[in-house]
């Protein structure tokens, strides 16, 4: 199971995300990192896992009030062994061609389910289910319809992100049960370790976390300890 840090990025800086309330995101004050430059924040995670993918969240691209490809793109060349995960709003599939990145489409941002049906073939594209609570974001048909969704699956419970609240286990082990041997990756409150062992326990193939990173709540022998297993049931 793939351990995903994320960053959120406005106006070039990244902010520290919690429930999903954006407009009273900050700049984030981390232990790992000197400044909230991207840059920083990521080289900051490599001192505490030694993960092999990052997701970027270009939050001015998902509230259409510009972006932050320069940013994206230094990150891009800085880091080049690592696999970026890019939700930059309707403008992630510009991506599709960028070696190493995979374009996250959320569904908040989605006009219509159709419009996903062009590229759910792609392996390099990834569908972020989004959820707010109980209320499903986006065309009613996308969540009722697995044949729409690509082979890659995120799914996001705003209202957890960075709360502590836990995982929504119910949820995603609903959508791991319809998704028809898909990659079905958590997002939203990760804690501990005892959460990504959970996580594993129900078919999840990753989790999306930035809280807990910053926190010191996971270690470097807790990522040996899902590479390893991950490992193991990969082999026949």
């Amino acid at each position: 199971m793939q351990i995903i840090p994320v960053i959120d990025i406005r106006n070039g800086a990244v902010m520290r995300a919690r429930a999903g309330e954006r407009e009273s995101y900050r700049p984030i004050s981390s232990p790992l990192a000197a400044t909230s430059a991207p840059a920083d924040v990521i080289a900051g995670f490599l001192t505490r896992l030694p993960f092999e993918r990052i997701y970027v969240a270009d939050l001015d691209a998902i509230e259409g009030g510009g972006d932050n490809r320069c940013e994206i793109d230094a990150l891009i060349e800085r880091f080049p062994l690592l696999r970026i995960m890019i939700d930059a709003g309707e403008k992630s599939c510009d991506r599709r061609s960028a070696k190493h990145v995979d374009c996250v489409i959320g569904s908040e941002t989605l006009r219509d389910s159709e419009s996903l049906r062009a590229v759910k073939d792609d392996p390099d594209v990834v569908l972020s289910l989004d959820f707010r609570d109980n209320v499903f974001l986006g065309p009613d048909a996308l969540d009722l319809c697995p044949e729409l969704w690509p082979s890659q699956v995120i799914v996001m419970t705003l209202t957890r992100v960075g709360v502590r609240a836990g995982p929504d286990f119910a949820r995603i082990s609903q959508i791991i049960a319809r998704a028809g041997g898909r990659r079905v990756y958590a997002a939203g409150g990760v804690r501990d370790v005892r959460d990504l062992a959970e996580l594993e326990s129900i078919g999840a193939a990753g989790a999306l976390v930035a809280t807990a990173l910053h926190e010191g709540a996971l270690t470097w022998a807790d990522f040996e300890r899902f590479k390893t297993t991950g490992k193991e049931k990969r082999e026949p």
